[in-house]
């Protein structure tokens, strides 16, 4: 559907700004929120995770105020409202899609005014008498990226061109025609220094400075003729109409080949710990001799991270995926620290396929149901709706004991006292059984 992502505007249909921005930081839905400056400043998101530029900020406090809506702390009970699953919040990631992390930022104002008039137009504006200062400001800002383009050779025809003066003298001589100080001192100097200009002279001068400055583009038409033939030999076009044709679609040589080299020592660390680690130990041996527990797993997962940090999840999931595309399933939300066993046992080379281990867990569990079938054991719809919910816990944390009925979900449900009406004395053996079955 389209609930996990909202536009947030000032126009919205059917829901307002306001509304959609209570619901981003309070509910789960949305998990995206699209938008330009709105909530950039003033609006007070903890739960943000992800900040994800998609367009350049030129602004330095504009990018710190940006940057700041994510390093917001929020209470344990509060996350786990919006984010189900999620504990804490220890960190956010900055994604920067455009490079706005490296350009150079400013306070100061864009030369440009006018981006959506053509160089062209605002020359031919300015050689029929137009000194519109916004557009002289345009136009200086063009000239000065323009002459960044130039070869010493067309430099100097530009030059030649311009009897004698650069770009960047015309364009200062634009920029101070318009400068109010400049034009105080001009009016001073002949004047008298004591002298204090009206507005009326301020405005005059400026004026007269604007037509002078302009000079040196609208009295030389050969020179207009050039910059306009040079601007569109530079100008990059942008074809929005035709169609682009799939030459290639893949993972890019350099991807491929640090996927490989993740890969490879993964599989060496593995190897070579394999007697040190007792969740290596218990992987390696098979059939096992003792039961995988999280604990177990947690201090393989730190082993792991010690030796190298990138080695997450993610990273090792996204690495196989890159490598083995046909062999990988993607991951889910539910059970992603026990997928560390299905990254083991696929590195391994233990198991074909590479699939969350949630999923292998339901795999197994109907295959069990069936076996249990096949036996003459049958189970009612309850007893069926509590191993299910047994087989999600296994699933999540590697074991099921006996203290776990007392937590959520199973003490919504009524806790061990109902397990035990229902199951009767069958019960430690059903959860010893779904331990064996579903690790496996």
């Amino acid at each position: 559907g389209n609930d996990f992502c909202k536009k947030i505007t000032y126009k919205t249909t059917g829901e307002t700004a306001k509304d959609l921005i209570t619901k981003f930081r309070n509910s789960y839905y949305p998990r995206i929120a699209v938008t330009v400056d709105m909530i950039a400043t003033g609006t007070d998101i903890k739960p943000l995770e992800i900040v994800f530029f998609m367009r350049s900020v030129k602004s330095l406090g504009f990018f710190e105020q940006m940057k700041g809506r994510g390093v917001r702390v929020i209470s344990e009970t509060e996350m786990e409202q919006v984010n189900p699953g999620v504990k804490r919040k220890t960190r956010f990631v900055l994604v920067d899609a455009v490079g706005v992390t490296e350009c150079a930022k400013t306070d100061s104002r864009p030369l440009d005014k006018k981006p959506s008039i053509s160089f062209e137009k605002l020359l031919n504006a300015l050689a029929l008498g137009n000194r519109e200062p916004a557009a002289l400001e345009s136009l200086a800002g063009r000239l000065l990226k323009l002459e960044k383009r130039f070869d010493p050779p067309l430099a100097q025809e530009v030059q030649q061109a311009a009897n004698g003066q650069t770009l960047s003298d015309i364009a200062r001589g634009l920029l101070e025609a318009l400068d109010p100080d400049l034009c105080v001192q001009a009016i001073q100097a002949e004047q008298g220094l004591y002298h204090q200009p009206t507005d009326a002279e301020i405005a005059a001068k400026l004026e007269q400075r604007a037509d002078e400055a302009a000079l040196a583009l609208a009295a030389n038409a050969p020179l207009r003729n050039l910059l306009i033939q040079i601007q569109q030999a530079a100008e990059q076009v942008i074809d929005v109409i035709s169609r682009d044709r799939v030459l290639f679609a893949g993972a890019a040589p350099q991807a491929e080949a640090n996927a490989g080299a993740t890969a490879a020592s993964f599989r060496e660390y593995l190897e070579q710990h394999k007697a040190e680690i007792a969740a290596l130990q218990i992987l390696y041996a098979r059939p096992y001799k003792k039961r995988l527990t999280e604990p177990m797993l947690k201090e393989l997962e730190s082993k792991l991270r010690q030796n190298r940090a990138d080695w997450t999840e993610d990273r090792l999931w996204n690495a196989f995926l890159i490598l083995s595309p046909k062999q990988v399933k993607g991951r889910t939300q539910a059970g992603r620290f026990a997928d560390l066993v299905s990254l083991v046992r696929f590195a391994l080379r233990q198991q074909p396929t590479l699939e969350p281990f949630a999923d292998s867990a339901k795999a197994r569990f109907e295959s069990w149901l069936a076996g249990q079938a096949a036996q003459g054991t049958t189970f009612t719809p309850e007893q069926l709706a509590w191993l299910s919910l047994m087989r999600d816990h296994i699933a999540s944390t590697l074991s099921m004991e006996a203290e776990d009925f007392e937590y959520a979900p199973f003490s919504q449900q009524g806790g061990l006292g109902r397990a035990h009406q229902l199951f009767g004395e069958r019960l430690p053996v059903l959860v010893g059984e779904l331990n064996e079955v579903l690790v496996g």
